[in-house]
């Protein structure tokens, strides 16, 4: 894999586990918001962290650490992937992957063959106008398809929208709910603009107290757990 960053602790990153996080490199994706950039945009990239080193820090920590967590830029692109989780695996450690959904069919992989202990998925908004917060085109139908894999999983999982001042309506809310009804958890975020070599434009702001309103109206009594983070 093409791996970017390396955080070696995590306590918040994980629910309920210590975990180091390793953050893959590139992304179909050019989100007006994103907080990653450097993890986006290839102009951007560091060098590759090799994957070797990841794992003899891993081997090391085996009685400190429970688990490793993939995010990204979107994991789902890269080619090593599976393997990647295989070899996790076999050291015992639990996992978790952070995904925008793009790929369907590397998830339906990963969890037949049982390498994830949980999974959380961006949904960024409403399907009906997802280019004005992908920052491209988007498949939506790979989303919805996503988001049924995870939902019908036995597989501990969220969901959750980066609810953005500035991009996110009221009206967006009421769009986007529907889509989560049932869910075993569903988070809201509030967007941190970046520092400011990193801000979009027009520079974006953190959500209002109405949209999380909005929200909560919308989906609290939809889902088995709702937060705000």
């Amino acid at each position: 894999m093409k791996i970017g960053g390396y955080q070696k602790s995590s306590l918040i990153d994980f629910p309920g586990k210590t975990a180091a996080v390793v953050f893959t490199q590139g992304c179909g994706w050019r989100c007006p918001f994103c907080h990653n950039r450097a993890l986006v945009f290839p102009a951007r990239f560091q060098p590759a962290v090799p994957e070797q080193e990841i794992f003899d820090h891993l081997e090391l920590r085996q009685d400190q650490l429970d688990g490793v967590v993939v995010t990204g830029g979107e994991p789902t692109m890269q080619t090593g992937l599976v393997d990647f989780f295989r070899r996790v695996r076999k050291l015992g450690f639990a996992t978790k992957l952070d995904t925008n959904g793009s790929h369907p069919d590397v998830l339906s992989q990963l969890f037949s063959e049982d390498l994830l202990d949980y999974v959380a998925m961006d949904v960024k908004g409403p399907l009906n106008d997802y280019k004005r917060f992908a920052g491209c085109e988007v498949d939506t139908g790979l989303l919805e398809l996503s988001i049924e894999l995870i939902k019908q999983s036995d597989v501990a999982h969220e969901f959750r929208t980066t609810l953005v001042g500035g991009l996110h309506t009221r009206e967006h809310i009421d769009e986007l709910a529907p889509l989560l009804y049932g869910v075993s958890r569903y988070a809201v975020q509030t967007y941190r603009m970046p520092p400011s070599d990193f801000r979009s434009q027009p520079p974006f702001t953190p959500p209002d107290a109405e949209l999380f309103h909005a929200a909560s109206v919308a989906l609290r009594d939809h889902v088995d757990e709702f937060l705000v983070r």
